[in-house]
């Protein structure tokens, strides 16, 4: 045969293929390959010629996750949002906080951007503030310094029963020691309760549960907490009374001495004045 450029030999030989633009559409994806090798609109065809189509495989738009964020803090860097109850950081489940990173924050414009990703977690009933990476670099420099406890961590909660005004707490949780310092900021008389406190809560340490375990061991769980709670004394349907209120730290890039604060829920203002 004459040779005969592949542009004008390929128009049906392949059924998905019927006219001239869908083979040049083939082409400029790839899709085609003469004797093993990817074929262009410039390949002669000269006889002889093992051509293959290989027809991609359909990869639909990944579903998003529609579910609007507070952004406390953002900078190309790293970004600090609000967590509501009732949602997890992250893990198998469609609906999470990391899921729904991508839609509330901007790209980050540094060379080594990537998904924002948390870089650490809270109980799915716990809200407060999560600190997120956006770049490779910054999640790995944040990680260390929670791993180092650089990062000062403050919350509230409402707990139950009489406390001293202030003290530490020390436990081993999963085999790990851990610590945490609180203080008592305001106490109120409660018909069903008791006592209720206001407390400001520093973890010194980061193990899975470890505030909540914690006030259990004194004997002060907190309000609305179900899994560590005195018979009889478990409020139910107003969520746990847990706020991660602050993170104190210094930028790992800018070195400027960071502080974001997260408004303590109004369900905490309806019991104390804040």
């Amino acid at each position: 045969m004459e040779p005969q450029r592949l542009q004008e030999y390929g128009v049906g030989i392949f059924e998905a293929i019927p006219t001239k633009s869908a083979l040049k559409k083939a082409l400029k994806k790839k899709c085609i390959s003469i004797n093993g090798t990817i074929a262009t609109t410039a390949t002669i065809i000269r006889g002889g010629e093992h051509i293959t189509f290989t027809i991609p495989k359909e990869t639909g738009p990944k579903k998003q996750l529609i579910f609007p964020l507070q952004v406390l803090f953002e900078d190309d860097y790293l970004a600090a949002i609000h967590k509501p109850a009732g949602i997890e950081v992250s893990g198998n489940k469609f609906k999470t906080i990391s899921n729904a990173l991508p839609q509330n924050l901007q790209t980050s414009s540094l060379s080594d951007a990537t998904t924002p990703q948390p870089v650490h977690r809270l109980d799915y009933a716990t809200t407060g503030i999560v600190l997120v990476g956006k770049t490779n670099s910054s999640i790995r420099s944040l990680n260390k310094m929670f791993e180092d406890k650089t990062i000062a961590k403050t919350y509230y909660a409402i707990t139950i029963g009489k406390m001293e005004p202030d003290g530490s707490i020390s436990s081993v949780i999963d085999g790990k020691a851990s610590l945490s310092e609180y203080k008592v900021l305001q106490s109120a008389h409660s018909e069903r309760f008791g006592t209720l406190n206001l407390v400001t809560l520093n973890p010194k340490t980061g193990r899975r549960h470890q505030l909540r375990k914690h006030l259990y061991s004194l004997g002060n769980p907190i309000l609305g907490d179900k899994d560590y709670a005195l018979e009889n004394l478990i409020l139910k349907g107003k969520g746990l009374y847990l706020h991660a209120y602050s993170l104190e730290f210094v930028h790992p890039f800018t070195s400027q001495r960071i502080k974001i604060m997260d408004e303590t829920p109004k369900k905490f203002k309806k019991i104390f004045e804040l």
